[in-house]
This record gives C-alpha cells, structure tokens and sequence, in this order.
C-alpha cells in the first residue's frame, strides 16, 4: 500500500506517448496544438489602414485635396503627391506614396478637400508589413491550447487544418451482478447502476467524447473478456467494482493474466482505498472502488492529471487552494482522508454524510478537503488544503 503523495507521483511521472491528428481549424477548439506552427505569410501582409479616414503624404499645409478612394479588400496603389489624399477605410491596403492617416474625427470635409484639424507625425494609423507577426516567425508553440483567440489567430494566417493532440478513446466496465439499468423494476436484491452515467459525466466534463462503455457479469472467464476487448480498442480504461478481496472480486487476476503492469494497487486513504492501476503497451487502467462515492473521489484525485496529461495540458489535476476551516474536526485511524465539502467565503465546511456510498452529499459539495495521514485533528480556524471540484 503506498500514500496519495506517491500515488499521485507515479500518476505524474508515467510516460506519455501522444498522437498527433490534424484536423480541420472548426474542429480544433480547446484541442491542444501537437506540433509548433510557422507562420507562411506576413500579417499583416501589406501595409493596412488602422482608422477610417484619408491617406495622406504630410505636407505644411493642413489642407489636401481628396483624389480617389480606397476599401478594405481592394488591390489599387493611387500615386500620392504632396497636398493630395485619398479616402480610406480600416483594413484598407495604404498607397506606397502616403505615410499617414488622418482619421475622420479630425477633419473638416469641403467639397473634395479637407482641412486637418490636428497635427499629425509620419507613420501614424498605419499598420506596417508583419506588425502582427512575419513569415517564417512562429505563430503557436506546441502545447498551446486552442482557444477561440488562438483559432481566429491561425485562421487569420491562413491555416485550414492543424495538428491537435487528439483526446484518448475512453472505456468504462462496469462489473456487478447486483446492477441494474436505470428506467428498470428494481427486483429485491438488486440496485440501480450509477457509476457508468457518473463517469461518463466526468469525462464529458473533461472534453471526452469518444466513450465505450461495458458490462460484464462476476465470472473469472468474462471478466477476461472483457478487458482485453477493452484495452484493444481504448487509450485509457476505467473498471468500475471487482476489485478488492470478495470472492467474485476477479478484476486484479485478470488484469494479471493480461500482463497489465501493475504500478500500484492500494492506496492509504478513505474513501477509495482499493484502487488500481496499471499499463499495458499505451493503454492505462483505472480499477476504481464499486462504491458511488469512492469512485468518485478517486477518479478526481487521480484520473483527471492523467487525462490532463493525455490530452496535453500544461497543467495537470483539479485547482487546489487553501481555507479556514469553518469547525474543528478529528481523524479517526491513520490514512488520509479526502472530506465532501463546502467552501465559500474564504472558509471550508466539512458536510454531512461522508460515507463512501452516499452520493447525496457528493452532489452539493464544491470540494474534497484534504486530511494528510499524518494529521489526527485541525483546530476551527486553521488553514485546510482542499482541492476544487469542476
């Protein structure tokens, strides 16, 4: 049995291989950027008129004489002599022979001349050649994650597709003969499924789509089954129940006879003490806790940075932040606990409830405090690690 200090190391410091797919820029939001992008054009690519206004070729007097007009998408060079301006609009490309732009707001239009009602110095309102960025500069280092800013950015350079690491192809098995489907009678005995819809919730949440889910009874045979068929068509696996001590408990003797490599089994916290996982070539494997509330918690602790890191991200694993514990509390035993909370107003309350199969408090908590297993009591007042839940 390790600690959740080493258990969420060896999450962090696993090795990742990523894929790099290209897809089309529409198809690309809040993916991350899998290789770094060079720009092929100056942006942007020719001078171009900041304001609204006339393009002008300065000279001692405040007056000029407007001898043509340009918009935004023409291809004209009107030849400027001094004294003689052009109308112009923003987006506009700017005549080789005029070094301003005089905006609209300061002029006094007569008939086809106009009186500057300002001075104005060289270069003013005009975008030059690659202000933005130039060819062959890079436009996204990889790692960035694409935005809206960041797709209009690339789209504005002219990219249609773009390499994005893609998000992993997601199986969830759920395990249990005493399960039953919601919108089903619920004989004696049985109790509804909720695990399944719950992680597949979560993984929604974290911008997982592509989720096959599995069912299979408590026998050593199908159990086999089906997790090779599993790992045979998923990057990341998710075993919901079967794995503790029961004697239909067949998930970690599958797992081995499947050559899964084990990197821990067991981690010294409530709730979520039995948890599992593995590698196998570049599948990973999650055995998560049958409980509801269990399974919930390990999947935000440790499922989540390993998600973040398959799908790239710079930063890894729910927000932490720090709170003043609204009442003091003690520690029963010595593994560490992680609480259904509440925080707000810059204090933490401990809820109600905090068995592993109850859900009900899951469901209004905003957080998981924190109780490392060193630590028997905390005093009201005293500082409370907790983690944020999304």
């Amino acid at each position: 049995m390790i600690s959740v200090p080493e258990a969420i190391s060896f999450i962090q410091q696993i090795p990742i291989s990523h894929k790099i797919q290209e897809v089309p820029l529409s198809d690309a939001g809040y993916k991350i950027l899998g290789r770094t992008t060079v720009s092929k054009i100056n942006m942007p690519p020719f001078r171009q008129s900041a304001m609204d206004g006339y393009a002008v070729q300065l000279h001692n007097s405040a007056a000029y004489k407007v001898i043509g007009e340009i918009k935004a998408g023409d291809a004209v060079d009107i030849e400027l002599a001094q004294g003689e301006a052009v109308r112009i609009f923003t987006g506009a490309p700017v005549p080789k022979t005029a070094n301003c732009i005089i905006i609209q707001e300061h002029t006094e239009r007569k008939g086809d001349y106009f009186i500057a009602t300002k001075n104005y110095t060289a270069n003013q309102n005009i975008r030059p050649v690659g202000e933005q960025i130039k060819e062959g500069d890079i436009a996204l280092k990889k790692g960035t994650m694409l935005t809206p800013a960041a797709i209009g950015f690339l789209a504005g350079l002219g990219f249609a597709k773009v390499p994005i690491l893609p998000a992993p192809k997601v199986g969830i098995i759920t395990t249990g003969n005493e399960l039953v489907e919601p919108g089903n009678p619920l004989p004696t005995g049985k109790i509804y499924e909720s695990n399944t819809i719950q992680l597949q919730a979560c993984l929604s949440k974290a911008g997982i789509n592509g989720i096959t889910t599995y069912k299979v009874q408590d026998d050593y045979p199908s159990t086999v089954n089906t997790i090779a068929n599993a790992m045979a068509n998923n990057d990341l696996i998710l075993i919901s129940g079967g794995i503790s001590v029961g004697d239909y408990d067949f998930v970690k003797e599958a797992l081995q006879e499947l050559a899964v490599k084990q990197t821990f089994y067991k981690v010294n916290q409530k709730p979520g003490k039995p948890l599992y996982f593995g590698t196998h070539d570049q599948t990973y494997i999650f055995a998560l806790p049958g409980n509801p509330a269990s399974s919930l918690t390990c999947f935000y602790i440790y499922v989540i940075p390993l998600l973040h890191r398959l799908l790239g991200y710079p930063h890894t694993g729910l927000k932490k932040a720090v709170f003043k514990l609204s009442k003091a509390l003690s520690k029963p035993g010595s593994r560490a606990q992680f609480l259904k909370a509440q925080v707000k107003d810059g204090e933490c309350h401990i809820l109600e409830g905090q068995n592993s199969s109850m859900l009900h408090t899951y469901s209004v908590a905003n957080a998981l405090a924190y109780i490392p297993e060193n630590l028997t009591s905390l005093q009201a007042g005293e500082n409370i690690e907790v983690y944020l839940l999304p």
